[in-house]
């Protein structure tokens, strides 16, 4: 094929797109629903389970050392306790910030009994430890408690299983809803072009009486097809990306325990709309221009 003529079948089905409104339009709208709910579905799935990794973070396992311990022990459970893999953050306790935190707790009439804990501090130093996949907290907490110096470990494992299996199941139900839109957006769409294609049907077939090819006959409803798909992933872009991004500025507007939470647990805009856009392009133009081939094909046999 020429290049004039592949450029005169590009703008044709460019062109047709306006020719053809209310069929375009019934196509964009189309596919911009299903490509907006299967967005929400995927940054809701997404938003769980960032806050479901937060929780889980906040959840710190004790490592109480030996009291005997001296500087030299100490410093090698320390370096013993940094090089355990899935350890994102240790924080040492001397027994004198514990006393301390403590005694702000308690009330003055209390006064006596923490005056004689300064001269003999009956609390342990400890290390918390912060691990980065919940998953790993047993492993971790079997080796803590293989050092040697630690006196104990406190782990929660009980809540660390629980926000585990929260995990499991809000992802999976979260790629399984994202599954299922997509499925029903491949059938609906389907049927979308084909109503559009049946309905020029006439047009394909004074074209192909009067000798086109079924190539030349396909690339315009293939570009027509294509520009509709990114319409639309250009409209579903706007819509799920806008909307996500003015319920993100808002959420610091929340009053109190949720305002903390959600601002550590969002996920922002930035960290989602280059796989957001990308996939919604991808999924349109293959829905569009694929579609469009597939179900003009039985209109070329006449």
């Amino acid at each position: 094929m020429k290049w004039s003529s592949f450029k005169y079948l590009v703008r044709q089905g460019i062109h047709s797109l306006g020719t053809h409104s209310m069929m375009t339009f019934a196509s964009i709208g189309v596919l911009t629903v299903c490509l907006v709910l299967t967005g929400i579905a995927y940054l809701f799935s997404v938003n769980v389970d960032s806050l479901i990794d937060y929780l889980g973070s906040q959840n710190e396992t004790v490592v109480y050392l030996n009291p005997d311990l001296n500087e030299e022990q100490t410093a090698a459970v320390d370096t013993a306790i940094r090089s355990i893999s899935g350890v994102s953050g240790v924080e040492y306790v001397s027994k004198e910030d514990v006393l301390s935190t403590y005694k702000g707790y308690m009330s003055e009439q209390y006064a006596d009994l923490w005056d004689a804990f300064d001269n003999d501090n009956p609390f342990k130093a400890n290390y918390r430890v912060t691990v980065k996949d919940l998953d790993d907290i047993q492993r971790i907490s079997d080796e803590l408690s293989a050092i040697e110096g630690v006196d104990s470990v406190s782990a929660p494992l009980a809540m660390s299983n629980v926000f585990v299996q929260v995990q499991d199941v809000v992802t999976f139900a979260g790629y399984g809803l994202v599954a299922v839109l997509a499925v029903v957006a491949v059938v609906v769409i389907s049927n979308t072009i084909r109503i559009t294609v049946f309905a020029r049907r006439r047009e394909i077939n004074i074209m192909k009486y009067v000798g086109a090819t079924n190539g030349f006959i396909r690339l315009p409803f293939f570009v027509e097809g294509m520009a509709a798909g990114l319409i639309s992933a250009f409209i579903a872009s706007v819509i799920v990306l806008g909307g996500y991004w003015v319920l993100t500025y808002y959420s610091d507007l929340v009053p109190g325990f949720w305002r903390s939470l959600l601002s550590e647990s969002v996920v922002p805009v930035t960290d989602v709309w280059y796989k957001v856009v990308p996939a919604f392009a991808a999924f349109s133009v293959l829905m569009g221009g694929v579609g469009s081939l597939v179900s003009i094909r039985k209109h070329l046999d006449v």
